[in-house]
């Protein structure tokens, strides 16, 4: 039996117009089908790289938190849990979307050139203009894939995430918010920055593992040195039975020595390392504390500068 085929565009009288059952049933077997695997295939690759996506940033997040906390188990008190978790679903959701959006394009491009190879259309102009195109927009939009490539390798690279207390150089505060262009961060002052993640030559990040504490603590040059030492010893070895400073610090302060000796004033230096970001709230107790003991103990601070002088007209 012969069947009809109007779709092709062929000469009335010419004998291709005329095909077999046989020969249809050949012909969507071949490109039509081959397509049709095609599209299959590749939405079936895209649910398991996905897939494989999320699974292995969960995994590597998980093994990431647990060294870190082996390694230092006091880092996660001195930061709360809710900072901690943040950081993490905040990482854990660039790192998946950055990662599964760049499988998603790998894949649909192969997927549409091969569905343009099997319709035996020509690839040549198509790739070329594709290449002119892409040179072009490289050219054009030069800072803005600086700040993607950045902050693609910031957050790989775990170089802060949120809550951090970080350098960028041109602003210093606690990290808001990271993304794949820019970061958001508040000052001190509590004025919020936004850097673009391309202008950062170099990030000081405050935040991971541990902050170290130095305290210089004078007094008078006419007290008895091993004395005051002996009393700045006993205080700050105290503050490691505190419940609260003893989950801060990291061990007791040490008592390094004499510092410096100026006129009329002796300086003993104390250093100490904490938790991150907990270094000055440290050193105003340890001041505290030890001027406290100073006055028990009857010890004379180091001498007042003048007040007024005299002065000539």
């Amino acid at each position: 039996m012969l069947v009809d085929l109007p779709f092709v565009d062929v000469p009335e009288n010419d004998p291709v117009r005329e095909l077999t059952w046989g020969g249809a049933l050949d012909w969507m077997l071949g490109a039509p089908l081959r397509i049709v695997l095609t599209l299959v295939v590749a939405y079936v690759a895209r649910r398991l790289v996905h897939r494989a996506i999320t699974s292995a940033i969960n995994a590597s997040i998980a093994r990431s938190e647990a060294a870190q906390a082996k390694r230092d188990h006091k880092r996660a008190r001195g930061m709360s849990a809710t900072t901690v978790r943040e950081r993490s679903r905040q990482r854990a959701l660039t790192t998946g979307s950055l990662l599964r959006s760049i499988a998603t394009i790998v894949i649909a491009t192969i997927t549409a050139l091969t569905v343009l190879a099997l319709m035996a259309i020509p690839l040549a102009p198509l790739l070329a203009s594709a290449g002119v195109g892409g040179v072009a927009l490289g050219f054009g939009a030069q800072a803005l894939v600086k700040d993607y490539l950045s902050g693609i390798f910031m957050i790989l690279e775990d170089q802060y995430g949120v809550g951090d207390y970080i350098d960028t150089g041109e602003a210093v505060g606690t990290v808001e918010e990271v993304s794949l262009r820019v970061t958001r961060l508040r000052d001190l002052d509590g004025v919020v920055w936004y850097v673009r993640n391309g202008e950062i030559l170099r990030i000081g990040n405050r935040s991971q593992g541990w902050s170290t504490v130095m305290v210089d603590l004078p007094f008078s040059y006419k007290e008895d040195v091993d004395h005051v030492i002996g009393i700045i010893r006993e205080e700050v070895s105290k503050m490691t039975d505190d419940t609260h400073w003893g989950e801060v610090l990291r061990e007791a302060p040490s008592v390094l020595g004499v510092e410096t000796i100026t006129a009329g004033m002796i300086t003993v230096r104390v250093f100490a390392t904490c938790a991150p970001n907990e270094n000055w709230s440290i050193q105003r107790e340890i001041r505290r504390r030890v001027k406290d003991a100073f006055d028990r103990e009857g010890i004379a601070g180091p001498p007042l500068p003048p007040i007024g002088g005299n002065h000539t007209i």
